[in-house]
């Protein structure tokens, strides 16, 4: 693919003192960019003074407002851009100077790079968080997570990855083409994994770049709105949907078998957020059926194309 132009887009909701702190790096990357780099802030409905801050403080950098879709605002957006591919991150993601070219790289090496994804550690630079994110199935719930077993000995290590939340840059035509983040799943948690897996059956990969450096706060919008368990409710019920809308196979009959135990574990055990996790993806249901059923989830290609995905991000 020829790159010859980028654009970074952040994703703000009740940001304020996250976007004070994290615009400056985004600015230098962008103008440390091997091409032109535009940068934009998608803001999505924030109730705090996030507009009137950008408005006086950073008149060079476009704003756009939408509706609060999460992560699915970035999919209307998309649409109304013309680079060949984007950057989108949180609003809690600062960039090392140089996080753009290693990224775009990735693009112009393998004609089948969907996104890549930078080497992410945590604002003070003390503890890796990912994005060379694996896939596991655990009690029927597929899971994803970067910090795996072992992972001290290949983080520095170029490889495919699964998916990338915070930070990614993505081919906007491929991003388009799978409809981009499932708004299934709004407020958020798995949108990712989700984009991940629907871009791995489409047969595109994501790479990991560990060249390329970028600092992550971790929940600084989702955390003050849900709170701990609110966000674990979330995770949980995602995950259900997950499954639902598209796993086949024997991997499904196997979430399927797990399903009452984890309902009578969650019956029994004190505070535990499976049953109104549970209750809340049951709601969702007949919308992830649908969504799978547009996808023909459950033919022979792709139940091998869904096993190739775990067994090459299995940990």
């Amino acid at each position: 693919m020829v790159v010859d132009r980028t654009h970074i887009l952040v994703l703000n909701y009740n940001g304020r003192e996250l976007l004070e702190e994290c615009l400056p790096s985004l600015l230098a990357a962008c103008n440390a960019s091997p091409v032109p780099c535009r940068l934009t802030i998608i803001d999505n409905e924030s109730t705090d003074s996030s507009v009137a801050y950008l408005e006086t403080h950073w008149p060079q950098v476009k704003l756009i407002r939408e509706a609060n879709r999460g992560l699915a605002s970035f999919n209307a957006v998309l649409e109304r851009l013309d680079e060949p591919v984007v950057l989108l991150l949180n609003n809690d993601v600062k960039l090392d100077a140089n996080a753009v070219a290693p990224l775009l790289q990735a693009f112009r090496d393998h004609d089948d790079t969907f996104f890549s994804a930078p080497m992410c550690w945590t604002f003070d630079g003390r503890d890796y968080e990912g994005m060379r994110t694996r896939v596991r199935t655990r009690f029927g719930l597929v899971q994803g997570m970067s910090r795996v077993p072992g992972f001290e000995r290949t983080i520095a290590h170029a490889d495919l990855t699964a998916a990338a939340g915070p930070v990614q840059a993505v081919d906007r035509q491929k991003f388009l083409a799978l409809g981009g983040y499932d708004p299934l799943y709004f407020p958020g948690r798995i949108e990712d994994l989700d984009l991940g897996f629907r871009g791995w059956m489409a047969g595109w990969k994501g790479y990991y770049v560990p060249d390329s450096v970028a600092y992550h706060r971790g929940f600084g919008s989702f955390g003050p709105a849900f709170g701990a368990k609110g966000n674990d409710r979330l995770a949980i019920r995602n995950t259900l949907l997950f499954a639902w809308k598209n796993l086949a196979g024997p991997r499904l009959w196997s979430h399927l078998a797990w399903l009452p135990v984890r309902l009578l574990r969650g019956l029994f055990a004190r505070d535990s957020g499976f049953i109104p996790a549970f209750t809340e993806a049951l709601a969702r249901l007949g919308e992830a059926l649908e969504i799978r059923r547009k996808q023909s989830v459950g033919g022979t290609g792709w139940r091998q194309t869904q096993e190739a995905f775990f067994r090459q991000f299995r940990w």
